[in-house]
């Protein structure tokens, strides 16, 4: 089965009342998750993945998605400052073939430029340590990727 992309107006339609998202900050080592409550308002960081092998790391993110019910994935394309693609997005679109293949949820793209600086950037002013910054960063990239889809969807539902 191959991977089913939708865009972010393609999805709305075909979400049911409250199934969840699920946001995705990949990363080479990890990968940060964020989960949107079941009225797709807030996201929330997860779970941070220490990356292994793939089907290590796709059989823990499969599981999270039939634990709470995710009806998508909003994966974060780490697009390039001027817009571009670059190897990382290539690495990322891969990843979402092999995902696709063992499953049949859709995915999402969202562009993540600087998610992980605007991520850190607060983490600093709330003081908290090299460590602890270390530690929740990826997760709460998700969470700010899956925030922005998510003011999009409601963004959508009031638009005329």
């Amino acid at each position: 089965m191959a991977a089913e992309i939708l865009d972010i107006i393609d999805l709305r339609p075909r979400l049911g009342a409250r199934q969840r998202l699920i946001g995705v900050d990949l990363g080479t080592k990890t990968i940060g998750l964020a989960l949107s409550d079941v009225e797709r308002r807030i996201a929330t960081p997860l779970e941070t993945i220490k990356r292994t092998k793939f089907t290590q790391d796709a059989a823990r993110l499969i599981e999270l998605m039939d634990k709470f019910e995710v009806a998508a994935l909003v994966i974060g394309l780490p697009l390039n400052m001027d817009g571009s693609e670059g190897p990382r997005v290539q690495s990322t679109r891969a990843f979402v073939r092999s995902l696709g293949a063992l499953m049949t949820r859709p995915f999402v793209y969202w562009d993540e430029r600087l998610s992980t600086a605007a991520v850190t950037r607060s983490l600093i002013e709330q003081d908290a340590s090299r460590a602890k910054r270390a530690e929740v960063v990826d997760k709460m990239a998700a969470a700010y990727i899956l925030q922005g889809a998510l003011d999009r969807l409601r963004w959508l539902a009031d638009a005329p």
